[in-house]
């Protein structure tokens, strides 16, 4: 079964072919990266238009590089939610018209569920139940993957995203966009015990909070200007890194522990974060919990994570209508939407 995956969430442009569900015949993204650089941040019009100017050639590179046609595919998958609304039309508009022109089933992929799915690429099938934690630049998760194969929301962050955390502290500290690898490189010269930063951890609920963190780092910054020092940038970066790694930590594994569950996957584009990674991978190992963390490549967007969640919707009997939309807000709930489309 060959799966094209189509990614335009945000501001990663990307399309993969997917044989089997688990076997990358080719993954290629069109950073925009650079484009956005100069204002610190993504801008939404900018994403769309640069959507749209790098998607044909992406699919075109995509093809050839998997050795296959539109002729050959079995289904197109394609992200509808959640993210930015212009560029989520980009990419839904072109996988409805590949579909439709090759009479191929189209299906719609939660972004969010792509991420859990990129586990299945490097480690097989993706057996629930397991917890997953899903922290990027928009979203903050911890996600019970049951059974019956569907998702709910344990927890979310109540105000900044994780992502959107790191890339704020890094612009604090002068470094650039994004923010993220930054803030991991300037971290490992840095003591994390240097500054105590908070942890706000509100017992009892898997929910998150960054915004006092955010807001420490900056008064730790100004009192140190105000006192004519310069600011320790290695240790503020590994001492704010710290604070978010012990928190997802924390609440990731206590939901598997609350459930009794024995498999834990860290995904979305902060689950590169090495710290994040080696402090996962050793309290796992402490608890007996098998970890699955996928290589730092396919924690960011991609379209081969789109085209593994797609191809499992399909062997569940789904398809997506063509009059499915885009929902910038879809949350990690249920089954997948399918619109006017079909389910067993």
């Amino acid at each position: 079964m060959l799966v094209l995956g189509i990614e335009t969430s945000c501001d990663e442009t990307a399309a993969a072919l997917v044989a089997d569900g688990r076997v990358v015949r080719a993954n290629v993204i069109g950073s925009q990266w650079e484009r956005h650089r100069p204002y610190g941040g993504v801008v939404p019009e900018v994403a769309a238009r640069a959507h749209h100017e790098l998607l044909l050639p992406v699919l075109d590179r995509t093809l050839a590089e998997g050795g296959a046609t539109y002729r050959d595919l079995d289904a197109v998958a394609v992200t509808h939610g959640p993210g930015l609304v212009g560029a989520l039309l980009v990419g839904l508009a072109a996988g409805k018209a590949v579909a439709l022109a090759h009479d191929a089933p189209l299906i719609g992929v939660n972004h969010l569920e792509g991420h859990v799915y990129a586990a299945q690429l490097e480690f097989g099938t993706l057996e629930p139940p397991a917890v997953a934690l899903v922290v990027s630049g928009g979203h903050t998760n911890v996600a019970l993957l049951a059974e019956d194969g569907t998702f709910a929301t344990l927890g979310t962050t109540i105000d900044d995203a994780a992502g959107e955390a790191f890339d704020k502290v890094a612009r604090f500290l002068g470094l650039p966009y994004p923010g993220g690898p930054e803030i991991d490189r300037a971290a490992r010269t840095g003591d994390p015990a240097a500054i105590a930063f908070p942890r706000a951890k509100q017992d009892g609920s898997y929910d998150f909070s960054l915004s006092g963190l955010k807001t420490a780092v900056v008064r730790e910054l100004r009192r140190r200007e105000a006192a004519g020092q310069p600011a320790p940038i290695a240790d503020v970066a590994a001492s704010f890194q710290e604070a978010v790694v012990d928190v997802a930590v924390d609440k990731t594994l206590h939901a598997a522990t609350d459930r009794g569950i024995e498999q834990v996957v860290i995904a979305g584009g902060v689950a590169a974060n090495s710290r994040l990674r080696e402090r996962m991978e050793a309290e796992c190992a402490t608890r007996g919990l098998r970890l699955l963390a996928p290589s730092p490549a396919l924690c960011t967007d991609n379209g081969a994570m789109i085209a593994a969640a797609g191809t499992n919707r399909l062997a569940l009997g789904e398809r997506s209508a063509l009059d499915l939309g885009v929902d910038p807000n879809l949350a990690l709930t249920g089954p997948v939407a399918v619109a006017g489309g079909e389910r067993p």
